[in-house]
């Protein structure tokens, strides 16, 4: 059976100032369910509501339960590039959508020169997986236009596209490659890079 997207992530990009303070909480306590609550309790993200405490929370949390204790130790003292990087990475491991879009489009446009990345790849994309995955047939349209709108904006954030949706090479630190390889090389092929790249960091 054909593994469900998760398809939340319509909000937001990269989270990167809540992420580190959610990161930053969550070592001192080692408990997600508790940052989740201080998070909102305590107004750490700074958001105007309540409703959007709880729903920005629960996804930075989400997202960062996929990290690692040493990942999430990273995240709070590495540079922002890094940052960005670390925390796509969790958005991969988060939405194998994302995941599968890194790989099968942004790589590969990448690896073939084809430098310049449009909406109507994803739209493409988004096509071919809906043959196999009911939940994106099903889907209405505005919803498919925010899940591409916010993939772009984290792409961006990520540094990874431009304004003008050209593709930049990926410059992760190798103390980040190392770190990202311990789960397996394929870690590292979320990111517009080469196989001679990957195959030169791990060297």
């Amino acid at each position: 059976m054909t593994e469900r997207y998760r398809l939340s992530f319509t909000t937001g990009g990269l989270f990167l100032r809540e992420s580190e303070d959610a990161a930053v909480h969550f070592l001192g306590t080692r408990s997600w369910d508790v940052t989740r609550a201080a998070l909102r309790s305590e107004n750490t993200l700074q958001v105007r509501t309540a409703a959007a405490a709880l729903r920005i929370s629960k996804e930075v949390i989400a997202r960062l339960e996929m990290l690692n204790v040493q990942e999430v130790e990273f995240l709070t003292e590495c540079a922002v590039g890094d940052k960005a990087y670390l925390l796509w990475s969790a958005v991969c491991r988060r939405y194998s959508l994302v995941r599968d879009f890194s790989r099968e489009v942004l790589r590969e446009h990448f690896v073939l020169m084809r430098r310049q990345l449009t909406l109507s790849d994803f739209d493409a994309f988004f096509n071919s997986k809906a043959l196999w995955h009911e939940e994106l047939d099903q889907l209405a349209k505005s919803t498919q236009s925010k899940l591409r709108q916010n993939l772009f904006r984290m792409m961006r954030e990520a540094g990874f596209i431009n304004d003008r949706h050209s593709i930049l090479h990926a410059m992760p630190s190798p103390a980040l490659v190392q770190l990202l390889a311990q789960q397996g090389a394929d870690e590292l092929t979320i990111f517009p890079v080469s196989d001679l790249d990957i195959k030169r960091w791990l060297q």
